[in-house]
């Protein structure tokens, strides 16, 4: 097999950042990544913070972050170019002089961007199950090989320095084994209380403690009730400790102390439908009943 590893500087380690709690195995990812020269393709329940960290491995890492958010009706093509053939016409009826180069009617996409910045850079290819089922396919041979080529222009577009593709997924759709074989994949667990204490931390430095205590079990009550249908996730809870310190809620507001269920204040920044908050209401009304 050829070799088609392009020309860049020694891969730093990637450490972790005062902004980012990272955990030993999600460390491990992303230098495995780095050393084997593959996308780092990233799983977890939404709001697990997958897209913070390719923003906090470019960061970590000192390169710039290129982002491809991906839509249900985004074509692998629009990642590498676009021939603009209206404008083109357009142009050619008005007589303007740039129809006689093609070149002014190729936009260029984020790998070609990747590809040929003067540095090596973070690409990250947020939400890929968004697209169609043949989107990760069709990108096999460019993240492979690195190179692409400009069927209108006639030139190969190769890599200058190999980036860093962090991929991340929601689980929406199965993605394609040939792609899954090309990835090193790692996949966010949702944080134990410890580790959200950290995550906390870092957002609100100077919260009280009794009242994260108190938010922490109320949080994970909440996650915990059978048959809830969308979890609050990480930047939930984050926003719902901003309102609770905003409107300076006091913690036993937070607490039942007969450790029966009790709808959370601002419960609205937790449960994000109406079946959720009604299943919630019911499991404390029975609670309560129960006492």
């Amino acid at each position: 097999m050829p070799d088609h590893s392009t020309a860049s500087a020694k891969p730093g380690k990637f450490t972790g950042s005062e902004h980012y709690v990272a955990t030993d195995d999600l460390k491990l990812a992303v230098n495995a990544a780095l050393t084997l020269q593959r996308p780092l393709l990233i799983k977890g329940e939404p709001g697990t913070g997958k897209t913070m960290l390719a923003e906090e491995v470019a960061a970590a890492l000192g390169r710039p972050l290129l982002q491809w958010h991906i839509k249900s009706t985004t074509k692998a093509q629009q990642g590498l170019y676009e021939y603009d053939a209206v404008s083109r016409l357009r142009d050619s009826q008005l007589g303007d002089e740039r129809v006689k180069d093609i070149h002014n009617y190729i936009v260029k996409g984020v790998l070609w961007q990747a590809f040929t910045a003067e540095e090596p850079v973070v690409l990250l290819i947020d939400e890929i199950d968004k697209a169609d089922i043949e989107f990760p396919n069709d990108l096999l041979r460019e993240i492979d090989r690195m190179e692409f080529y400009v069927y209108e222009t006639r030139e190969l577009v190769r890599a200058k320095h190999r980036p860093l593709v962090v991929i991340t997924s929601n689980n929406e759709k199965e993605l394609p084994d040939a792609f899954l074989r090309r990835c090193f994949f790692h996949y966010i667990k949702f944080p134990d209380k410890q580790t959200m204490q950290q995550i906390v931390d870092v957002h609100f430095p100077h919260i009280k403690r009794d009242l994260l205590a108190r938010a922490l079990e109320a949080f994970y009550q909440v996650r915990e009730v059978p048959g809830i249908k969308k979890k609050p996730s990480t930047s939930e809870l984050i926003d719902w400790l901003k309102l609770l310190m905003a409107e300076d809620i006091a913690p036993e507001t937070l607490h039942n102390p007969d450790n029966k269920a009790v709808v959370p204040p601002l419960h609205g920044a937790l449960l994000k439908n109406e079946q959720d908050v009604h299943l919630f209401e019911r499991l404390v009304f029975m609670s309560r009943n129960n006492r």
